[in-house]
């Protein structure tokens, strides 16, 4: 119930759209059960019965809301009674075009439906897939470390999917089949309660039916949709790492693990669609028994009452027409439900992400960051990765416009020191101070203003020169971009591109040499003319001669900010106005180089092992 709970909510979001289709499929339902019921005036006529060669009474409306289509009924038979003895061949048209026009308005309306409900069923998608996307850029790095980025990519796409199909699978299942069973039944009641208590008691072995295949299909959907997150992730990491497979001869390989878990996604999803296609034959069969043993009950009735006392012949016709058109909205609940369950499964998948745990709370009333004036301090932080410390009671201070320098073997916890700073992680002992205010006690945004990074790998988008330096900077103006891409040391090369400042430089900017991205990067940091600056490894994967350009972009940018930088090449630090050397989580040493390299400790020994003697 609470699934279908979910999806009405999301439904009736769209309150207009969703009632035009309720609306649409009433007039659908109650047309459709006209255009039946109108062949029993034609058989009366066809077959010239007695009750129609009788002279009727016109009947008078009582008042009240049962006896109006009592009187709508009597009315219509006092008219065709009336046509029949005067103009028989007239009244046979009349029928036959009555029952077109109830045949035209059904399909009319059905079709309405169909019109409003792509809107609505469309509209749903939109917005689940929003909200995930929405969530998935506010979920901490922490949950990417968990989760396959293709699994996440297959709940945005399947799911989603399957999330569209139990919309309309829900308006059906609440707001037309059931109105449809209702309305037929008021029908054959009104013809032949026996006959219809006897149909009755028939019916229940369809919902059993129904019941079982529901359960066993939402498991085997379930099982499916995980499987098609593993295919998500498997195609997501060969293509980013396309190069390696190739050079490494590793394309049997990897062919060989994808359409081993491929295989295993086909077999899933054909038992899903088998369970779930099974439903409608075993109806159909079960239907087909059950409109047997009426027509054996009813064809008992009329040979037991000759006279038509019990049940006309016409009418028995008529209520075998109609009984036959109440098991399909019986057939549809049970495919609906078939779909629900299926979607279930889905639903699961898609509220673990909407609801996991984002980590970085906001502070209801945070305060506004001022201007750097101090420093930014470490004060006593411990941080874990499950249960292992990865930082133990780390404590420093970076004083306004001077530069700390990070270094110390990998694992050691330099990336995670530089990731608390802007909150990717959140301290779990100790604090991180601004100017002695708590950044926890800053909103987000506010506090990573302050910050500007420029990562070893440098991140940039599908996009124009243009766009990626401007990136979350809308609004720089093109003489702005263009100083910053100055002192980045880009200027030159970006001119040299066909298309200049407007060149697409690719996904990921694979049109790009490594030391071009990595000045684009810095540009963009530039850009953001931030307080203080994170430098993580950034020159560590480049050439000796991009390494330069870079370093030389580097020093301009950090000149008078407040810098945190990660050094692999122990070079590029020398003159940092302090070095702090962790090991295992812990400060072993700290001061400037030429201070470390008295000490004779572990910088020294780095310092050696990279050919720096002094």
């Amino acid at each position: 119930m609470k699934g279908l709970r979910e999806i009405i909510g999301y439904s009736f979001k769209y309150r207009g759209t969703a009632f035009l289709v309720i609306g649409c499929n009433i007039l659908y339902v109650i047309f459709n059960l006209l255009s039946l019921a109108l062949f029993v005036p034609f058989l009366q006529i066809l077959f010239n019965n007695d009750k129609v060669t009788e002279v009727a009474k016109q009947p008078v409306y009582e008042g009240g809301f049962l006896n109006f289509f009592e009187y709508c009924s009597d009315y219509f038979s006092y008219v065709m009674q009336d046509m029949s003895q005067s103009d028989p061949k007239g009244a046979l048209l009349f029928v036959c075009i009555s029952v077109a026009i109830a045949f035209l308005l059904k399909n009319v309306f059905r079709y309405g439906a169909v019109w409003f409900q792509s809107q609505l069923r469309m509209a749903v998608v939109r917005d689940i897939r929003d909200a995930l996307f929405e969530k998935s850029l506010r979920l901490p790095l922490s949950y990417y470390t968990d989760e396959r980025k293709g699994d996440l990519m297959a709940r945005m796409q399947s799911d989603v999917g399957e999330i569209e199909v139990a919309v309309i699978s829900m308006l059906e299942l609440i707001f037309r089949e059931p109105l449809a069973i209702v309305i037929h039944l008021g029908v054959l009641i009104y013809w032949s309660p026996q006959l219809t208590l006897f149909s009755l008691i028939l019916l229940p072995f369809t919902a059993l039916i129904i019941s079982v295949i529901g359960k066993s299909l939402k498991r085997t959907a379930k099982q499916g949709q995980e499987q098609m997150g593993l295919v998500y992730s498997m195609m997501e990491e060969t293509l980013g790492g396309i190069r390696i497979i190739k050079a490494f001869n590793a394309m049997k390989q990897v062919l060989g693990s994808f359409k081993h878990e491929n295989l295993k996604h086909q077999k899933l999803i054909t038992k899903a669609f088998r369970k779930r296609d099974l439903s409608s034959p075993l109806n159909e069969t079960v239907g087909a028994i059950v409109m047997l043993c009426i027509v054996w009950y009813g064809g008992s009735l009329i040979l037991d009452n000759p006279d038509g006392s019990a049940f006309s012949g016409e009418e028995f016709v008529a209520f075998i027409i109609v009984f036959s058109q109440l098991l399909r909205p019986i057939q549809g609940m049970a495919r609906s439900v078939a779909n629900l369950n299926k979607s279930k499964a889905s639903q699961d998948r898609i509220n673990d992400v909407l609801n996991a745990d984002e980590k970085i709370y906001e502070v209801e009333n945070p305060v506004k960051l001022p201007e750097l004036k101090s420093d930014v301090a470490y004060n006593n932080v411990s941080f874990r990765y499950g249960e292992e410390y990865v930082l133990k009671n780390i404590s420093f201070s970076i004083p306004t416009g001077k530069t700390i320098a990070l270094v110390g073997e990998s694992g050691s916890g330099k990336s995670t020191i530089a990731d608390l700073l802007p909150r990717f992680y959140d301290v779990q002992e100790g604090s991180i101070s601004f100017d002695g205010v708590d950044i926890k006690e800053a909103s987000i945004l506010n506090l990573r203003q302050q910050i500007g990074i420029v990562s070893q790998e440098s991140i940039l988008f599908n996009a124009t020169i243009k766009e990626n330096i401007a990136f979350g900077m809308v609004e720089a103006s093109d003489e702005e971009i263009m100083r910053a891409a100055k002192i980045a040391n880009a200027h030159n090369f970006i001119m040299e591109l066909p298309e200049g400042y407007s060149t697409n430089i690719g996904e990921r900017g694979n049109r790009l040499s490594g030391g071009q991205r990595q000045r684009m990067s810095i540009a963009r940091a530039v850009l953001k003319n931030p307080p203080i600056l994170i430098l993580d490894e950034a020159t560590s994967a480049l050439d000796t001669e991009s390494e330069y350009l870079v370093q030389e972009a580097l020093d301009n940018l950090m000149k008078d900010r407040t810098s945190l930088v990660i050094a692999h090449r122990l070079s590029t630090i020398r003159n940092a106005d302090n070095i702090i050397v962790l090991s295992k989580g812990e400060i072993m040493e700290s001061g400037t180089h030429e201070e470390l390299m008295k000490l004779k400790g572990t910088y020294h020994k780095l310092s050696s092992l990279q050919g720096i003697t002094e």
